[in-house]
């Protein structure tokens, strides 16, 4: 059976996905364990104290930063999709193969079909349509990713961020062995 077109992104996804969840556990305190039960060690006692186990049915009663608990608002989906997307973008290769910027431009062109607001998305198929994803360098597609979102702000009216400063706010991962480089396929078509 033929591999599955999404598998090469799925894996990119996954792997840095992987990667922040480590950073996040790091920060927050959760010892890296296997995903179905993390567990969090109490940051107050010194002592070996018990632990928290944590599963599927009491993840969502810890409090984060002390949001509410329930659906995600559009808000909040914007930042972490835009916090995703300039991540990728600071770990895009300087020298992408030819894959890779493909599946840059296909991952703009999902997002533009499948974002879940869908006011979003239209927006972002506009923007696609006047500025089509630029995605030859590292540095090429962080400008490119910044000026999108920029224009992104501006339709909100919110301020826009000064892209020579792109690398300063949404810099490399701190990966240990460069575990959260993305690497593309060997075949250069």
């Amino acid at each position: 059976m033929a591999e599955n077109p999404w598998q090469p992104l799925l894996h990119t996804f996954e792997k840095l996905s992987n990667c922040v969840q480590t950073h996040l556990s790091n920060f927050i305190g959760i010892k890296s364990t296997p995903r179905s039960s993390p567990t969090i060690q109490n940051p107050i006692s010194s002592d070996s104290s018990p632990t928290i186990t944590i599963n599927s049915s009491n993840l969502q009663k810890l409090p984060l930063k002390d949001k509410p608990i329930g659906p995600v608002t559009k808000e909040d989906l914007g930042r972490a999709t835009w916090t995703f997307l300039h991540t990728l973008a600071a770990q895009y290769p300087e020298k992408p193969t030819r894959q890779q910027k493909k599946d840059v431009k296909e991952l703009m062109a999902i997002l533009s079909r499948m974002y879940p607001c869908r006011e979003c998305a239209d927006h972002f198929k506009e923007i696609l349509r006047s500025n089509p994803p630029r995605a030859g360098s590292q540095e090429e597609f962080s400008q490119w990713l910044c000026h999108v979102h920029n224009t992104v702000n501006r339709s909100l009216g919110k301020l826009v961020f000064p892209c020579e400063r792109v690398d300063a706010r949404w810099g490399k991962l701190e990966c240990e062995q460069k575990s959260c480089d993305l690497h593309g396929t060997s075949m250069d078509f």
